[in-house]
């Protein structure tokens, strides 16, 4: 039995040799393999071919992407005819300010915003800028000047020299000193005839400058008022409810956003355009009450020894507008209808009249009367003392009827 195992074995071993092995099974097509072969099929080594190198694909060019439009609710108007010249002054939070100047301004194209700041500047260094020089070369200068606006202060916290002593910061005479140079700024304007808005310093997120600005801002009201200049405060535009330093709230349109920026001194944009609005309010009524023209219209003196047109008798209208709605033709208006005065006599609302004209009303004695009305509105307007209520009237609170 062994024996016979063994010549199988040997048997198959020898096919195995004749026929080429595994390998020539695999690469032998199935028509020229015989019934062994297709008994004795080994699976077949995968083939093994070299990898070649990977290529990268080229990146694909990234397009730049196209810069933002920005649609502008409030179109820029271009100035033209420019007939009002504001010019903003000051240290570098005036400089912010005329920004919000020049988007407040927009939609006035006669209104020109002139860029006059100095950042870092104050009435205290002159050394490194003179303002009152700076403004007496401005005010010689070219420059048309309709209205002149003034923000400064943040840097005037340093001492100042008076002669050969050091005047510290805020004492005294450092603030008789200060008082000084803001005359000076205001009264140079005051002289040329040009109106002064002074704005005041907002509050600052450091509690000791803040103390110190509301200091000099009471200078800047006191001394500009009193050369006829108008102060802009802006302290309760940047306060929160409890007075305090604060850097969001409310913009121009109500909406809650960040006015100062982070070093708790200067404005962001919105900031700047909220703080430029309680200015632009004051400019714009500067220049709705300028006269137009320096031209002013005098009543028209009557010719000495013309005649009278008939349409300017007693009743010469009338009959004019009868011929007018009967159809009966005319040639336009008369020369002397047309020659109308564009204005009436001038009468002083403050100063004292001419002798030749008479007050509109000497006094209030003589508004009220004489006799009893007069007594009883003196009672009523002059002492503050009720009538007494007449019986069936509606003021007869009496009780009972």
């Amino acid at each position: 039995m062994r024996l016979r195992s063994l010549i199988m074995v040997l048997c198959a071993a020898c096919l195995l040799l004749l026929t080429g092995g595994p390998i020539s099974l695999a690469q032998q097509p199935p028509q020229q393999r015989s019934l062994f072969q297709l008994f004795w099929q080994l699976p077949a080594k995968p083939t093994t071919q070299p990898q070649q190198p990977r290529q990268r694909a080229a990146p694909a060019a990234r397009r730049r992407p196209s810069a933002p439009v920005v649609v502008r609710d409030d179109p820029i108007i271009p100035k033209v005819d420019v007939a009002h010249h504001v010019v903003v002054m000051g240290d570098s939070l005036a400089n912010l300010l005329a920004d919000g100047l020049d988007d407040a301004l927009n939609n006035r194209p006669d209104v020109e915003v002139i860029h006059r700041a100095k950042p870092d500047s104050g009435l205290v260094r002159t050394d490194f800028y003179d303002w009152p020089k700076a403004v007496s070369e401005l005010l010689a200068s070219d420059q048309k000047i309709t209205i002149a606006v003034m923000l400064i202060g943040l840097n005037d916290r340093q001492p100042i020299r008076d002669g050969d002593i050091v005047q510290e910061p805020m004492s005294p005479r450092w603030l008789e000193l200060y008082r000084e140079r803001i005359d000076a700024l205001a009264n140079a304007f005051a002289a040329k005839r040009i109106p002064l808005i002074w704005v005041g310093a907002p509050p600052m997120q450091n509690a000791r400058l803040s103390a110190d600005l509301v200091t000099l801002n009471e200078l800047f009201r006191e001394r500009v008022e009193k050369a006829g200049g108008q102060y802009v405060d802006l302290w309760g535009g940047f306060v929160d409810a409890e007075n305090r330093y604060a850097a969001t709230g409310p913009d121009v349109s109500g909406q809650p956003t960040r006015l100062r920026l982070g070093d708790g001194v200067h404005f962001t944009k919105a900031g700047a355009r909220k703080a430029a609005h309680f200015v632009d309010l004051v400019i714009r009524r500067i220049i709705e009450a300028a006269p137009q023209s320096n031209v002013i219209a005098l009543p028209v003196a009557p010719e000495t020894g013309a005649p009278t047109a008939p349409e300017l008798q007693p009743g010469g209208v009338e009959r004019l507008i009868d011929q007018m709605a009967a159809g009966v033709p005319t040639i336009g208006l008369p020369p002397a209808l047309q020659a109308r005065p564009l204005a009436g006599p001038i009468q002083p609302l403050t100063g004292q009249a001419a002798p030749s004209e008479q007050p509109l009303l000497a006094s209030i004695a003589e508004a009220r009367g004489r006799g009893d009305a007069a007594t009883q509105l003196e009672r009523v307007f002059g002492q503050g003392i009720a009538p007494e209520p007449v019986p069936g009237r509606i003021d007869d609170y009496r009780w009972p009827r």
